[in-house]
């Protein structure tokens, strides 16, 4: 299968990039960061990937996505990992800029991107959409009010697309993970200890429910799965 991953340079991304191309996938490695991206890339080649390609593209800007939208030909699923943390804060301390930025990367851009790939998925034979969230698009936690915001956001709009989506063969699926040990909550200043990250669910863990999910014959499917580290 072709399939699209965003946020493909790390953490997540990357770990279901290598996990598909241990299973022969052609890939589309999506993200801003071309030189990370790349190495993903190489990485995925030597893993036995089909085929591997990158993309530099800002989530955040809805005309990079239309231009990218334009070159593809075919598709038969995407990923939509890409997403970054708002680090913990009572909402009337979080800066304009970062609620717009978490907003844009996490929730707006994941709709774009989807909407645009939508008619080349009625295409494809094993037509599919999955979109990692979060366990905070279940459950309220102190401090992450737009965080929350946006990952409640993806899943409405993962169950709503899933009805709209019933009779057309393209099937839709969330995933809601707990902590994930990746660089995320870091890159935001909330700079959790290696000791806590060491508790949180391992990427590579969670990058083969992804790869299992996707690969289920076409009269099964999960349309959603919880994910915690046990």
């Amino acid at each position: 299968m072709k399939v699209l991953i965003t946020g493909a340079s790390e953490g997540i991304g990357k770990a279901i990039a290598l996990e598909l191309a241990k299973k022969g996938h052609e890939l589309l490695l999506l993200a801003r960061n071309t030189e990370k991206l790349n190495l993903v890339k190489d990485m995925c080649a030597k893993e036995g990937a089909l085929s591997a390609s990158v993309f530099s593209v800002d989530l955040r800007d809805s005309q990079q996505i239309s231009d990218f939208c334009q070159q593809l030909k075919e598709l038969d699923g995407v990923i939509n990992n890409a997403g970054i943390w708002q680090k913990k804060s009572p909402l009337d301390e979080i800066p304009e800029s970062e609620l717009l930025n978490v907003i844009a990367t996490n929730l707006t851009g994941l709709i774009s991107l989807t909407q645009k790939v939508l008619p080349l998925l009625r295409k494809s034979q094993n037509g599919f959409v999955v979109n990692i969230s979060s366990r905070s698009g279940y459950a309220a936690q102190a401090g992450q009010s737009v965080y929350s915001a946006t990952k409640y956001g993806v899943r409405g709009f993962t169950e709503v697309l899933r009805e709209d989506l019933l009779d057309s063969g393209i099937r839709v699926a969330g995933i809601y993970q707990g902590g994930t040990n990746t660089q995320m909550f870091n890159k935001a200043g909330e700079n959790f200890a290696e000791e806590k990250l060491a508790t949180f669910i391992p990427t590579e863990e969670l990058a083969k429910v992804v790869s299992f999910l996707i690969e289920r014959p076409k009269g099964v499917w999960l349309p959603e799965i919880k994910v915690e580290n046990k």
